[in-house]
């Protein structure tokens, strides 16, 4: 019904609408599957083999290949949790969609930048990660810190750090276009999620000051570690404040300790 067991991933961005508008129409939870089914080999990235410098194609290429399988669970995220919080308010589902539709735009992005350059999606592995970061226990609040503040928020960081290192290497330009459309479109994204956050703790009579480093610290555990340097200025665009802005700089601190 929602393309979570369709392996190909051509398929999947044609039939996103019809999933998202399928997923509105849900008055009761929907289960999803464990994970989504994958036509390529997912492996954990400690396993993901080495990779080639931006100053290749086969480095762009593989870096595009990456940033695919972000978008793709990004992707599948936004599916995911209109199936499983269909008694989220309305608004906030009519913007997820949105959000949703604009990452399958990004994937197919990246994917046709991929072609360009001569490869193909699969020719690498791909991680889970983003999407093994969520599970059935969360409540809304949780699902929206977790993708859209702090998945979607280091995407932030991460692609401003790309654009940065794609600078003077051959065929920067359609690559450089590509990926900062996409971190200029994640801005609203996070956006999103920062201004829907806010307007459900005020619903549920939360302090978004207390309640968001006491869920971050709740939630600390099973998120992926982030530790690019942080944007600032993108993340002020993007709706956090200086407190959660200052929370995630303590956190990338404590994740750059050697253990």
């Amino acid at each position: 019904m929602f393309s979570f067991s369709t392996p190909d991933v051509w398929d999947k961005i044609k039939n996103i609408e019809k999933s998202c508008e399928a997923a509105l129409k849900l008055t009761s939870p929907w289960t999803v599957p464990l994970e989504p089914a994958r036509n390529v080999p997912i492996l954990h990235p400690k396993q993901h083999p080495p990779k080639k410098g931006f100053s290749t194609p086969e480095g762009q290429a593989r870096m595009l290949h990456d940033l695919a399988s972000i978008e793709l669970q990004a992707m599948e995220l936004g599916v995911r949790t209109l199936t499983e919080f269909p008694e989220a308010p309305e608004g906030f589902r009519e913007e997820l969609m949105a959000v949703t539709i604009s990452e399958a735009e990004h994937l197919r992005m990246c994917l046709e930048g991929i072609e360009s350059l001569g490869f193909k999606w699969g020719d690498w592995p791909v991680h889970l990660a983003l999407w093994r970061a969520v599970g059935p226990e969360d409540s809304l609040l949780d699902r929206i810190l977790i993708v859209h503040r702090y998945l979607e928020g280091s995407g932030l960081d991460a692609g401003d750090t790309l654009i940065r290192r794609l600078e003077g290497t051959a065929g920067k330009e359609t690559i450089q276009k590509i990926v900062k459309q996409i971190n200029f479109e994640e801005i609203g994204h996070v956006d999103f999620g920062s201004r829907w956050y806010r307007e459900i703790c005020k619903t549920d009579k939360r302090d978004p000051g207390v309640d968001f480093p006491e869920r971050m610290d709740s939630l600390r555990q099973r998120l992926p570690k982030r530790i690019e340097p942080l944007n600032k200025d993108l993340r002020l665009k993007a709706g956090f404040t200086e407190a959660e802005i200052q929370y995630f700089e303590n956190l990338r601190q404590d994740f750059l300790k050697p253990r």
